[in-house]
């Protein structure tokens, strides 16, 4: 092969890697289970963003302070105990099917999030705020994704493992510290190991 064909077949590389990068679907804007993951390393923020954070992590804090070990009355157990294997876990979801209602409200969490113990007792490890998609860009005041003290929810996409419509979502670990973020989907120190869905 001459020099002369070998940069032309670099150049239609490179143009169809740069088509190929355009075409594709941004992480930012779209996350499967478990691509979330890859995107959390931990990005240098400023004192406003790091103020925010907090902000948020202590209203879920003053929001859930009294369900430590067990949610209160309107929120249900679904999906079994949510494991990402090497990504760590969600845990529990405990829903409350009344708060899914298109829109985001700080301290009503739609979602508290708990992790099973060997005792046979649950902790409360943070909360996943979740909307429906389309619910959420059917209210024209609406003008892009959710957010919440400037964190962007993420979006899961359908298919996905929970057999849902495309929605909204944004964890928050307020009661257990995660290494990969505090708004991170798969927290690496929470585990489904103890979780017995059919205790004896």
């Amino acid at each position: 092969m001459k020099i002369g064909q070998i940069t032309t077949r670099l150049g239609y590389l490179v143009l169809g890697a740069l088509a190929a990068m355009t075409i594709a679907p941004s992480r930012a804007l779209a996350q499967d289970d478990h691509s979330h993951m890859i995107s959390a390393a931990h990005q240098q923020q400023t004192p406003e963003q790091k103020k925010q954070e907090n902000a948020l992590v202590e209203t879920v804090r003053r929001a859930t302070k009294q369900f430590q070990t067990s949610p209160p009355e309107g929120y249900a157990l679904m999906f079994g105990c949510v494991s990402g294997g090497d990504f760590g876990a969600m845990g529990m979801h405990f829903v409350n099917g009344a708060l899914l209602d298109g829109e985001v409200v700080p301290d009503k969490p739609e979602i508290l999030l708990y992790e099973p113990l060997s005792n046979g007792r649950i902790r409360l490890t943070g909360v996943d705020y979740l909307v429906d998609k389309k619910m959420w860009e059917a209210n024209p005041e609406h003008k892009g994704p959710p957010e919440l003290n400037g964190q962007l929810f993420h979006l899961f996409d359908s298919p996905n493992r929970f057999g849902l419509d495309p929605f909204y979502t944004l964890h928050v670990w307020a009661w257990k510290d995660n290494p990969v973020g505090t708004f991170s989907n798969w927290n690496p120190n929470v585990s489904c190991d103890a979780f017995n869905p059919d205790p004896q």
